[in-house]
């Protein structure tokens, strides 16, 4: 089922690419249909990528927004752990769909839903061919106050050491970068992602978020994105939005 979605997003990505906004607009509606229906996250995501194909058709994108909006309402109300994110996304989409009021209201909620704080700090895997990127990288979370931090400089290595960690009962947090010598990120976010569904990446790139590459790994199921160069407070929020979205 998952290669299926990874499949149909894939397609979808190029419809857009191509300017074949109505078949990718079809793709995106039916994946979020079916997230929806899973309870996914990424339904909203999907919703929002539809609406991008209406924008580039001159149409009015106001439903899809609505739509996001009202899916993220769902998820706030019904997941504690993600609600001040998710209000917040509710917040956000209301506002595109014109709903100025709703958008203020939802926003205010927000504010109330403090986010859970993680006490113990799970342990982290950077994996960047880039020496001074995980020093940097390093450096921040050091500051940030993590001290279980692993390395791994290619894609096949960051496999077998993230499937360790899962096999001792650890839940990791990713920083993948999207070039390794030996693979592409993609490819090492999906091998990661059939071993366990729910694990946290985070990608590292100085590709643009529009990049078909880092769109299709975004689609696998990754929870932030950092583009290079970047400073500790992009780390922070990107760390940030990946707990909150952290499924226990």
């Amino acid at each position: 089922m998952l290669d299926k979605d990874l499949e149909k997003f894939d397609l979808a990505c190029t419809y857009l690419k191509n300017d074949q906004n109505i078949s990718a607009h079809n793709l995106f509606m039916s994946l979020a249909e079916d997230s929806m229906k899973k309870e996914s996250f990424k339904a909203g995501v999907y919703l929002i990528l539809a609406s991008e194909c209406k924008e580039k058709q001159g149409k009015d994108s106001r439903e899809e927004f609505g739509m996001a909006a009202k899916y993220y309402l769902k998820v706030a109300k019904k997941d504690p752990a993600s609600s001040s994110y998710a209000y917040q996304c509710a917040a956000r989409c209301f506002l595109k769909s014109g709903q100025v009021d709703l958008a203020m209201k939802v926003s205010e909620e927000a504010k109330k839903h403090v986010s859970v704080t993680i006490e113990e700090k799970r342990p982290i895997v950077v994996i960047d061919d880039s020496p001074a990127i995980t020093l940097r990288l390093k450096s921040y979370l050091e500051q940030l106050g993590y001290d279980d931090i692993k390395i791994e400089n290619d894609g096949n290595s960051a496999i077998k050491l993230v499937t360790k960690l899962i096999n001792d009962s650890q839940n990791p947090l990713i920083l993948l970068d999207m070039q390794m010598p030996d693979m592409t990120g993609d490819a090492v976010a999906k091998k990661l992602l059939e071993k366990k569904p729910d694990l946290s990446i985070i990608l590292i790139t100085a590709d643009e978020k529009s990049n078909p590459r880092v769109r299709k790994t975004i689609g696998f199921g990754s929870t932030a994105f950092i583009q290079k160069p970047f400073t500790i407070n992009e780390l922070k929020n990107a760390l940030d939005i990946t707990e909150q979205n952290r499924i226990r």
